[in-house]
């Protein structure tokens, strides 16, 4: 990888590749992305681990669980009415904390979204329930 013409002291997130065929394309490192990544994944951590205090009786409970879209689910749809609303508030809460992310980091809300879903999956203690991406609850 060979920068050409000072491109890449002017763009320090791009440098030209190569390629054995003698083409120019431009690449973007991905420092730049593993970066935004870890400050999103910092960021949703504290936002899990400031909402995570009212849910780990219910989680331990089997009631609800973490899902990979981001938001907390029922396990069970016969859960007592105050649970229900503990979830509806804290994936309000969620949905706007997402939603602030994206606008700051100029990005999606699903991708933030997915983000925050693989980070509390991350951080759901073994026994309590999660739900993939295909939608199948499992005890992590």
């Amino acid at each position: 990888m060979e920068p050409c013409n000072g491109i890449s002291r002017i763009y320090p997130g791009f440098k030209l590749m190569n390629k054995m065929n003698g083409t120019m394309m431009m690449k973007r490192n991905n420092w730049i992305t593993n970066i935004f990544l870890a400050l999103l994944i910092s960021m949703m951590a504290v936002t899990v681990a400031a909402a995570a205090r009212p849910l780990t009786q219910p989680k331990a409970d089997g009631l609800i669980g973490e899902q990979a879209n981001g938001y907390i689910g029922l396990v069970k749809n016969d859960v007592p009415a105050d649970i229900k609303k503990l979830v509806k508030d804290i994936n309000a809460k969620r949905k706007a904390g997402y939603q602030k992310i994206a606008t700051k980091q100029g990005t999606s809300l699903s991708d933030v979204e997915r983000v925050g879903g693989n980070t509390a999956i991350e951080k759901t203690l073994r026994g309590n329930y999660i739900r993939d991406a295909s939608g199948a609850w499992r005890r992590k």
